[in-house]
């Protein structure tokens, strides 16, 4: 059963797989990147959350390492009434610390998606 939500607490909504994908991560990776977006649905940023390159502002990565690999949950503050869960993911990069294309592009279209999903349940986001 879902807890009601704090005064001044934005929902946080998973695009896609981002749920599931974020549920597979080592659990003190969950227990980190689980604080940053907590404190990102309050409109705070945790230290190790950084801007996401490429998609302009209210776009942001945590990150977080543990055993040796590195993971990411991406996520976007854009929207007034909610945080969205764009992606997450274990960087298996094959050059160094460049994001895959895949990845890049996984953000890119949930990114949109979000905001078609955000339209649909609160009108067009104000400018």
């Amino acid at each position: 059963m879902a807890r009601p939500p704090v005064k001044g607490e934005k929902p946080l909504d998973w695009v896609g797989s981002s749920k599931k994908d974020f549920l597979a991560f080592p659990e003190p990776v969950k227990d980190e990147m689980g604080n940053a977006l907590g404190l990102a649905q309050f409109g705070g940023k945790h230290p190790s959350t950084k801007p996401w390159k490429g998609q302009g502002a209210g776009v942001f990565e945590a990150v977080d390492n543990h055993d040796g690999d590195t993971y990411r949950a991406v996520d976007t503050v854009r929207f007034r009434e909610v945080v969205y869960v764009l992606h997450a993911f274990q960087k298996k990069s094959p050059s160094g610390i460049r994001t895959t294309r895949t990845d890049v592009e996984m953000v890119e279209r949930r990114l949109r998606l979000a905001r078609q999903d955000y339209e649909v349940r609160y009108g067009k986001p104000k400018k």
